[in-house]
């Protein structure tokens, strides 16, 4: 969809320069546009170089794990039915810690891998729509024992019966999902980028309101959550 929007507004923008006899300026900020995209990738590859040097003095320093153990608490809270010392909990700190410093590019793979070990976890409580392909014959029972020691739900699949039928998303994963896209952060690294780059007098002014954006988007997208988990429960 968002192709057929970008391809239809470039192609109005040729047809009506065409009309308008404005070729050669399309033409213009075409090429000044490509090279403001390298100039600005550019510095945004040094920015994220920069702040992605201190999160790894940091993580051996050991202050990211003091941070993850001590979001803790709140990550319990968030997701009470992720088991303590499951893998998804330490992704999903990870992420949550990188989204609060700023560094959004670099939360990205945290929250693949928690996305990963919460579908593994799915499939753990015995949810047949997590279930791996090799279980899909008549008879078979997806049981076991998890590697936290927990039994799994027991399972009785059907011959031929698609397991990824009606696969939804949990409810760990939608919470995950929203707190990640509204996520605090208290330095807007991207954002201090993008002004310092097309020549603001004081590129980090943006701090401020983006702590109040981000701190009020967050705490609504908590009590989001839990309303929506306390509705599911009932």
């Amino acid at each position: 969809m968002l192709n057929m929007l970008w391809a239809s507004m470039i192609l109005l923008g040729v047809i009506f320069a065409a009309c308008t006899g404005r070729m050669s300026e399309v033409t213009n900020a075409a090429l000044d546009g490509a090279g403001e995209a390298i100039s600005l990738c550019i510095t945004m590859a040094g920015v994220m170089a920069l702040w992605m040097g201190l999160m790894e003095i940091a993580g051996k320093a050991g202050l990211i794990d003091k941070m993850t153990k001590g979001i803790g608490p709140f990550l319990s809270f968030l997701f009470p039915r992720i088991p303590k010392g499951h893998p998804a909990r330490g992704y999903i700190a990870t992420n949550i810690i990188a989204n609060v410093l700023g560094l959004g590019w670099a939360c990205t793979p945290a929250g693949l891998k928690a996305m990963e070990e919460l579908a593994k976890l799915e499939a753990e409580r015995g949810n047949p729509a997590y279930l791996p392909e090799s279980r899909k014959a008549k008879g078979d029972r997806a049981e076991g024992v998890t590697r936290h020691g927990r039994e799994t739900a027991s399972v009785t699949l059907t011959e031929g019966e698609p397991e990824r039928k009606g696969r939804a998303a949990s409810n760990e994963m939608c919470t995950f999902l929203i707190l990640n896209i509204s996520s605090l952060q208290l330095i807007p690294v991207n954002m201090i980028a993008y002004r310092s780059q097309y020549g603001s007098v004081n590129p980090a002014m943006i701090i401020a309101p983006a702590i109040a954006a981000t701190f009020v988007s967050t705490a609504v997208a908590v009590v989001y959550c839990k309303v929506k988990d306390r509705k599911r429960r009932a």
